[in-house]
């Protein structure tokens, strides 16, 4: 099956406010496949969001090129297609959120593909339900938490019907409630509306969930694999400035109290699971 999204020898510049060229991407490969849950991860500056932006046409290549379901995004007459195709959530919630009721602030995507108002409706009413909100359906988003400001946000994606949702640190500015709230959310969308997600993220907790993950250091890509793959290489992940899940740590630290854990363990669960059987 071909990707739905293709970065091929991808390269981006931009210049600085002093003047200077600096090279965000340098040469990026990469094939996002129809489906999929991929993370990208890195620390801030190297280059994640600036890739995830090519993917529905906000920037374009300075070299190389990105293709979006065949289409490049180099073409001005794709970009129409393409963000119909790849919904873009940020990490401030109220830079998307523009209208005074939940429901109307969900329509607005849907109105602007210029959809007729019963499909409309059923498009808010199916975001709603996808994302447990119908209890705020006529709330005010000022004066929902910050948590439920995402979940709108993703909502009022979700209602435009993308093949692929990017998903810039969503959850960056929540508290641990608010996150786990947020990613069960994106898990089940992934899981359940198969729809393509990407996740950019720095928290490796969130990382683990995904089908594959991708580490990101001054505009390469460093690593590349599923997060058992990836975090297996221990030594790496600290050297580009990352932390191991939580329970990865866990792990470690119960190796040198003497319990022979194996050594690809990254969830909470599969601790439970193999202490459970030495018991």
């Amino acid at each position: 099956m071909n990707p739905l999204i293709e970065a091929i020898d991808l390269s981006y510049t931009y210049r600085a406010g002093s003047g200077k060229e600096i090279k965000a991407l340098n040469g990026i490969n990469l094939q996002v496949k129809r489906g999929e849950m991929l993370a990208i991860t890195g620390q801030n500056g190297s280059g994640k969001s600036t890739l995830a932006r090519h993917f529905n046409g906000l920037l374009t290549p300075t070299g190389g090129k990105v293709l979006v379901n065949g289409l490049s995004v180099a073409d001005k007459n794709n970009v129409s297609t393409i963000r119909k195709l790849v919904g873009m959530v940020f990490q401030n919630p109220d830079n998307q959120l523009i209208s005074s009721i939940v429901e109307e602030d969900i329509a607005f995507g849907p109105e602007n593909l210029g959809l007729p108002p019963a499909l409309i409706r059923e498009r808010v009413n199916q975001a709603l339900d996808t994302l447990n909100l119908q209890d705020l359906r006529y709330e005010s988003p000022n004066l929902l938490s910050e948590g439920q400001k995402q979940l709108v946000a993703i909502a009022g994606v979700l209602a435009m019907k993308p093949g692929c949702i990017v998903l810039d640190e969503p959850t960056a500015h929540l508290d641990p409630r608010g996150r786990r709230e947020v990613l069960e959310s994106i898990l089940r969308l992934n899981r359940d509306e198969k729809i393509t997600t990407i996740l950019l993220t720095h928290y490796m907790n969130e990382a683990i969930h995904c089908d594959r993950m991708i580490v990101m250091d001054q505009g390469i890509i460093e690593m590349e694999g599923t997060p058992c793959e990836v975090f297996g290489r221990g030594d790496k992940i600290i050297s580009l400035g990352l932390d191991y899940p939580v329970a990865t740590q866990l792990a470690q630290g119960l190796r040198l109290r003497g319990i022979n854990l194996p050594d690809n363990i990254i969830r909470s669960e599969e601790i439970i699971n193999f202490l459970c059987q030495l018991k």
